[in-house]
């Protein structure tokens, strides 16, 4: 597992253009754009699969500093990851909503489909804050690797979309369930 700081460079969002939102790393690197992390038209998502099982608390206490969240690649049977969806810059409609909406498939190793579900309310209501600051939707996924899913690589594709932007990210991401004695 890597660590990975979620930053976003907050000093500087306010004098971006839109379309130049981008990830920022701890050392104020940018990120490109990737699987997990895109931007499109002023809107930025990313996912986060993590093991750390205290994410709420991290998330929560974020104000006072960056969360640090680790990073899961792999996971054992019995063990929980929760995929953290993250979002900047929805676009408010006139009475400042914002309506992101997210679409979930979550693939076994085996190609069949554990996850489907389309148009769920990632984020939905009154633009809290600035809208350049990154935000969480309240929506997370779980896993569990439970004695009867099959090893191997599992993927998670969730299309991400601003409703009233007409904006569409479609993010990816993976990790393996490996066996307890590997």
């Amino acid at each position: 597992m890597n660590k990975i700081l979620l930053v976003f460079l907050l000093v500087m969002a306010p004098l971006c253009h839109a379309n130049d939102l981008l990830w920022f790393s701890s050392d104020k690197s940018k990120w490109p754009d990737s699987g997990s992390r895109k931007s499109s038209d002023g809107f930025a998502g990313m996912l986060l699969v993590t093991p750390d099982s205290d994410w709420e608390e991290k998330w929560a206490a974020s104000s006072e500093g960056v969360p640090q969240f680790m990073a899961a690649k792999t996971v054992r049977y019995g063990e929980e990851l929760s995929v953290l969806i993250f979002f900047m810059n929805p676009k408010p409609d006139d009475r400042n909503n914002v309506n992101i909406q997210c679409s979930f498939v979550v693939t076994r190793p085996n190609k069949t489909i554990a996850v489907y579900e389309q148009g769920v309310a990632c984020m939905k209501g009154a633009l809290q804050g600035n809208e350049n600051r990154v935000g969480l939707s309240p929506v997370v996924l779980k896993f569990v690797g439970e004695i009867n899913d099959p090893a191997g690589i599992w993927t998670i594709s969730v299309d991400l979309r601003d409703m009233n932007r007409n904006t569409t990210l479609q993010l990816k991401t993976r990790f393996s369930l490996v066996n307890n004695d590997n």
